[in-house]
């Protein structure tokens, strides 16, 4: 028996297993929503891999859609602020408020969305739906920070639990 080879093969095999192990995706998203007070609204934006928006948008809006380079923008643009509206939802001071769209930006791997929503003078209580990419990931998790009047809170919503709530 050829010690070496067998070493060697031995060696391949754990190095291929470990290669997968590392190569397990992972299900993450992370959403900032901040109060400017100045401009008496809220900025929220929502940062999803790409590749798990594209497969969100096919499974539950039936479209197919490139992010990266959409054949239609508008379409694009459309299409994820249905999305997300649909999933991401937020109440202030126990009022639904709507999310308007503001756009959304491609960085390396990372679909950056942005909303905001208007007139706000004030929060006190903030009850957030956050169920982003659930539907399709058994595994996804939703990270949450949020700051209002320099308080920053932060959390973390896994699958299935969708609320959270923050008292100012």
């Amino acid at each position: 028996m050829d010690w070496k080879k067998l070493r060697l093969g031995l060696l391949l095999v754990g190095m291929f297993t470990a290669l997968i192990a590392f190569a397990h995706p992972f299900y993450v998203s992370i959403s900032s929503v901040d109060f400017n007070p100045s401009k008496k609204r809220i900025e929220v934006s929502c940062r999803l891999f790409y590749d798990d928006l594209e497969v969100a948008l096919k499974s539950q809006l039936g479209q197919h859609i490139d992010v990266i380079h959409p054949k239609n923008k508008a379409a694009a643009d459309s299409a994820i602020s249905k999305y997300i509206r649909q999933n991401f939802k937020i109440n202030i001071n126990n009022q639904p408020r709507n999310l308007q769209y503001v756009g959304y930006e491609i960085e390396e791997d990372v679909a950056w969305c942005y909303f905001e929503v208007s007139n706000v003078t004030s929060i006190s209580k903030l009850d957030i739906v956050n169920q982003l990419l659930f539907q399709d990931f058994k595994n996804q998790s939703n990270i949450m920070h949020i700051k209002v009047n320099n308080v920053k809170k932060s959390t973390k919503l896994d699958n299935p639990k969708r609320t959270a709530s923050f008292n100012f």
